[in-house]
C-alpha cells in the first residue's frame, strides 16, 4: 500500500499542472490580422474573391450507396453522403420496394464508396429495415 502513495502523489501533481495550464496558458496571444488591403475590394458591380468557391448542388443520378442509420436524435429527412460536394435537395429511392423520399443531401467527408448515413425519418419513409444496410439510389435535385 505504501508504494502506491508516491504514484498517487505524482498523478495528483500532474493533474494540478493541467489545471494551472488552463488558468495560465503557455501559448502566446495570437497576432492580430490586418484588414484586407484596398486592392482586395471588388470592382464596381463585381464580387470579392474569397478564395473558396462553393460548388453547385448536385443534379441527376448520383449512383447507389449503402445507407446506415445516421444519428437518431438528429431530426429531419437527410442523407449524409460522399456522393455530393455541396448541400442540396435530393431524392433517395429504395429499389427493394420502390419507395422514394425527398431529402436534404449533405456532404460527408469520406471516399465515394464509403457508404452514407440516412436519417431515422428517411429509413421510416422508405420502409427500410433499421437494423439493415439497405442499398439506395441517390438523385440530386439541385438547390
Amino acid at each position: 500500500m505504501t508504494r502506491y502513495i508516491p504514484i498517487m502523489a505524482i498523478l495528483t501533481l500532474l493533474g494540478g499542472c493541467a489545471q494551472v495550464e488552463r488558468v495560465f496558458p503557455s501559448d502566446p496571444a495570437p497576432e492580430k490580422v490586418a484588414p484586407p488591403a484596398e486592392s482586395d475590394a471588388p470592382e464596381e458591380g463585381g464580387e470579392a474573391d474569397t478564395g473558396t468557391e462553393t460548388p453547385p448542388p448536385a443534379t441527376g443520378d448520383l449512383g447507389l450507396t449503402v445507407a446506415s442509420l445516421g444519428t437518431a436524435t438528429e431530426p429531419g429527412l437527410w442523407l449524409k453522403t460522399p456522393l455530393v460536394d455541396a448541400r442540396g435537395r435530393g431524392r433517395v429511392t429504395y429499389p427493394v420496394n420502390g419507395k422514394t423520399v425527398e431529402v436534404d443531401l449533405i456532404p460527408l467527408d469520406a471516399p465515394r464508396g464509403a457508404g452514407s448515413r440516412l436519417s431515422l425519418a428517411g429509413f421510416q419513409a422508405l420502409g427500410a429495415p433499421l437494423t439493415g444496410l439497405p442499398e439506395v439510389r441517390v438523385t440530386g435535385l439541385g438547390g
